[in-house]
């Protein structure tokens, strides 16, 4: 066996362990499980499951992916599973909204090779719009469900999602959480499956051909195969009953709650006083398991995080059962937000009046007293994010409309780095909704309002799906101004390549190429750091009858950085010169930027932040503000 230190993610050493982040460790099961086809389109918590694919794939023999969006990884996945290979498609849970179409149908068609979708659901909002509980997506498509409750067995998870999948015939989901997808364990390695297949396409137009003529057969079939997989659940090692006697209270926990659960008993010291249902497949449930624990208490607890889900089920087997017991769930859980150990231990003291060895009271007075104590610290762009340069570019034109017209031009947003542009100073965005909104809103809003309407998103996500919102503008002539932010990357996911910035050697697209080709006719390309020419352009689109594209582009400022230190190029900040500096914070109230402090009446330039932009010399009224450090300081 090899030492650990030699271990890595690709290790075919059954047996030793490796320190692994959950999404790591569900790449992990994917080799594990000899997957060769992964797409997916980056999302948090999501992200890291593919990046790590992606970066071993030739070593694999694998073939990972960056789909353009959510859909197009479904459907790779989908025919690479037709042809008999094992696929995975990976999504943060808002992009199975955009996958949804072809999921919809993925069930019908049933799966050749081993068929996976990994839905990273995000609880608390960390990183998302909303909290969506896709676990009522897979009931809708008729997908069973496997959840992990620990790091180690969402790579176990994982693979036997895969031979489930084709033991069976049928679409798997693994459903992972924030908490889960970010965590960090020790992770035993298993065996890896080296089988190499051919892919193949047989035809069979009753099961891939989704007219109503086939796909009506196609339903009974899904049908049949999902009732033989209820009936396999409750064998499944990831669903336990540890039924105690005498024990009044039964707690069924499912996926990380489980974690959560077993802490708040072993806190309260009720490891004997109660039962406990652990289940790994929300969907099907293991009814069997559920029965037996309903029949052996007199109180049920449900555990989860988000929708009542499970609780739902329950309460259904309980009365098809002829069951008369309280199920309590999201009577005395939260609904919203993440769970943790302190509200599930709560819950379990109201109902068996045992006492956690923590007085939550006195912790919430700590809390009380210490929060105002500390700084506040929002989220924000990055200094020297050309985001920043062009959201105040588009303020400052759409200041000079509003003192000659007198309106307010409206601000559409979409989802990525530059949506922290809400924030003050910057203030740029009026409504943000969903990836592709920033276009898909702003031409809606442009049909109805008689305010000038500026939307704006980045590169990744035009490609992703700002192209039919900007076709549909060319179509109905809609007079809006759409505004691509293009750094040459996938910014806030951590850098992952998209057509308009390949990682390799795949034919680069330029976003300007498709808005002529769409026939838009007013399309600019900017430097946002060019303050006076981006305004300037941007002013001119504002006036523009009709649908017109303004490309702001220059390259992320932590990549430009990366780029300069590995040519051995200098980085040179700004500083600000005290003799003409009034201390009068244009700099900072426009901008924002993080390499800018005042302290009391004094303006500085942090250097060690300062990747040396000149956006804050351009703004400044004084000329205080020049290139170079200041004696090695500022």
């Amino acid at each position: 066996m090899k030492e650990l230190a030699e271990l890595t993610i690709t290790s075919d050493a059954p047996g030793a362990k490796l320190f692994m982040l959950g999404n790591e460790a569900i790449a992990r099961g994917a080799i594990e499980a000899g997957v060769q086809v992964v797409a997916a389109y980056p999302g948090t918590p999501s992200s890291e499951i593919t990046n790590t694919l992606v970066s071993v794939a030739k070593e694999t023999g694998m073939y990972a992916e960056w789909s353009v969006n959510e859909k197009v990884a479904m459907e790779v996945a989908m025919a690479a599973s037709v042809s008999g290979l094992r696929a995975m498609a990976a999504m943060k849970h808002v992009g199975v909204n955009v996958a949804h179409d072809p999921l919809t149908t993925a069930g019908y068609m049933g799966a050749r090779g081993g068929l996976v979708l990994v839905s990273a659901d995000d609880p608390g909002q960390w990183s998302s719009q909303n909290e969506q509980d896709n676990r009522y997506i897979a009931r809708q498509c008729y997908i069973p469900v496997l959840e992990p409750s620990s790091v180690q067995e969402a790579k176990d998870m994982l693979v036997d999602a895969f031979r489930l999948s084709e033991e069976f015939k049928h679409i798997f989901m693994l459903r992972s959480v924030t908490r889960l997808s970010h965590a960090r364990s020790d992770v035993v390695l298993g065996a890896i499956n080296k089988e190499k297949r051919e892919g193949e396409f047989v035809k069979d137009l009753h099961s891939l051909v989704c007219l109503p003529a086939y796909s009506r057969g196609s339903r009974r079939r899904m049908i049949e195969r999902f009732a033989k997989i209820k009936g396999a659940v409750n064998d499944l090692p990831y669903n336990q009953l540890k039924l105690n006697k005498g024990a009044k209270l039964g707690i069924i926990a499912c996926g990380i709650s489980y974690g959560y659960t077993l802490e708040a008993i072993r806190y309260m010291g009720l490891e004997d006083k109660v039962s406990l249902l652990k289940i790994g497949t929300p969907y099907p449930l293991p009814e069997e398991m559920v029965r037996q624990l309903l029949s052996s208490v007199s109180e049920v607890l449900v555990v989860e995080e988000l929708e009542p889900f499970v609780e739902d089920q329950v309460k259904i087997v309980a009365e098809d059962a002829g069951i008369i017991i309280k199920i309590h769930g999201k009577d005395v859980i939260p609904i919203a937000g993440e769970l943790s150990t302190r509200p599930v231990a709560e819950a379990i003291s109201g109902l068996t009046g045992a006492q956690p060895p923590v007085n939550f009271a006195e912790l919430d007075r700590i809390r009380e007293e210490t929060e105002p104590l500390l700084p506040f610290r929002p989220p924000t762009l990055c200094a020297g994010c050309p985001h920043r340069a062009s959201l105040h570019a588009i303020n400052v034109a759409c200041r000079r409309w509003k003192r000659e017209y007198g309106t307010e031009c409206v601000l559409v947003s979409d989802i990525g780095c530059y949506a922290l542009g809400v924030f003050e100073p910057l203030n740029a965005d009026d409504i943000a909704v969903c990836m592709g909104g920033g276009f898909g809103i702003a031409t809606g809003l442009a049909q109805v309002i008689k305010a000038p309407v500026v939307g704006h998103l980045g590169d990744s996500t035009f490609f992703h799906s700002g192209i039919p919102p900007m076709i549909n503008a060319v179509f109905h002539q809609a007079n809006v101004t759409l505004v691509i932010l293009d750094n040459s990357t996938t910014g806030m996911t951590g850098f992952q390549p998209h057509p308009g910035a390949p990682a390799g050697d795949e034919p680069k697209i330029m976003p300007e190429d498709v808005a002529r080709a769409c026939g838009v006719k007013f399309v600019e390309v900017v430097d946002p750091f060019d303050l006076t020419k981006t305004v300037d352009a941007l002013e001119r689109a504002i006036r523009y009858k009709g649908p017109a594209v303004v490309i702001t582009r220059r390259m992320c400022s932590i990549l430009e950085q990366r780029e300069k230190r590995r040519q051995g190029v200098a980085i040179v900040p700004y500083h600000v010169d005290p003799e003409k500096c009034d201390g009068c914070g244009v700099c900072i109230n426009l901008l924002g930027c993080p390499a800018i402090i005042k302290d009391d009446d004094r303006v500085t330039i942090d250097s060690s932040q300062c990747p040396g932009c000149g956006l804050c010399a351009q703004v400044c009224p004084h000329k205080a503000i020049i290139s170079g450090v200041k004696d090695g300081k500022d």
